[in-house]
């Protein structure tokens, strides 16, 4: 690798294995194929974001069979326990989650995993989740005058997510998810996604790498990390963020914006050059600061970090020793 991600100290990269792309596509399996078709890969790609074919064969077909391989080495470890406990294992699910800052990708990259593993041997039963479903609906986030800090911390309902969790890995069947509207900026009252006894859950979200050293004066608490078996963050400088911030604001600003239910409808009809104005400032008082103090500071607990260039494609592959 040439160079440190933006915030990484010499110390920290010692634990990675570092592969620049061309190094890790070949790390694909002979018997991996790539069953997705440009059209699969329209649908499965977020707003504003950008990825090929070839791409997704070169880095999302390896790290595929990484999640594989760590999936099956768990299973014979369950195996193990079972043996040993006389009790059955097998609803206990593989948690992976997708992490990083806000128009970093995590979309993208959690749709095409839940796709790619799905077509794993076995074909595991896999669902996909965002935490967020699980941010406090807005009337509570003003009623606590933290409607500014939507997306930090302090924003969602941990203790209903960590629930959830716990009963994903204790096999409970018919689970309900809360739903998130992007247009409404609101939980959707009354409406949920189930999730039932997946043999895979993959979750994606800006903050569930946290753990208990981001919380010194709270002790005997479970986090969200405590739940995850493997983790991968998507990276990319800040100023590549920032930039797709402003094109994806832009875009919605002739789409989304228009629709009179939506949160930011108000936007609609601003000139462009107000409307990035607008865009920089919500990230400057927003997500900049969620990054710096909430997001950025857990990257390097990842098992994997998919580290991005400015136009978008994944230049850099870390791996945890």
């Amino acid at each position: 690798m040439s160079s440190l991600p933006q915030g990484t100290d010499e110390l920290s990269a010692s634990s990675f294995f570092k592969f620049d792309a061309s190094t890790w596509s070949t790390f694909r399996h002979s018997s991996d194929r790539l069953n997705l078709t440009e059209q699969d890969l329209q649908r499965l790609m977020a707003f504003n974001d950008q990825i090929s074919l070839d791409e997704v064969s070169r880095i999302y077909l390896p790290l595929s069979r990484l999640l594989y391989l760590y999936y099956i080495s768990r299973h014979d470890r369950l195996s193990v326990i079972h043996r040993f406990l006389g009790e059955s294992l097998e609803n206990v699910p593989f948690i992976i989650s997708i992490s990083g800052p806000v128009s970093v990708g995590k979309t993208t990259t959690a749709r095409l995993l839940n796709e790619l593993i799905g077509s794993w041997p076995n074909s595991p039963k896999v669902s996909l989740i965002t935490t967020d479903g699980f941010l406090y609906p807005n009337e509570i986030l003003n009623q606590r005058l933290i409607m500014s800090r939507k997306g930090f911390p302090i924003s969602y309902d941990t203790k209903k997510l960590l629930t959830f969790l716990k009963d994903v890995k204790d096999g409970k069947p018919h689970l309900k998810v809360p739903v998130y509207s992007h247009v409404s900026y609101d939980v959707v009252k009354g409406a949920y996604t189930e999730v039932d006894r997946p043999n895979v859950l993959i979750i994606e979200g800006v903050n569930v790498l946290q753990n208990g050293s981001d919380y010194p004066d709270i002790r005997n608490r479970a986090f969200i990390s405590d739940f995850i078996d493997f983790s991968i963050y998507v990276d990319a400088d800040e100023e590549h963020l920032l930039k797709w911030y402003i094109e994806r604001f832009l875009k919605l600003r002739e789409k989304t914006f228009n629709d009179p239910t939506s949160y930011f409808h108000r936007y609609a009809n601003l000139p462009e050059e107000q409307a990035i104005s607008i865009a920089q400032l919500i990230w400057e008082a927003v997500n900049h600061v969620n990054l710096v103090e909430n997001i950025l500071p857990c990257r390097e607990r990842a098992h994997l970090i998919l580290c991005k260039g400015a136009n978008h494609t994944i230049d850099e592959v870390w791996m945890r020793k």
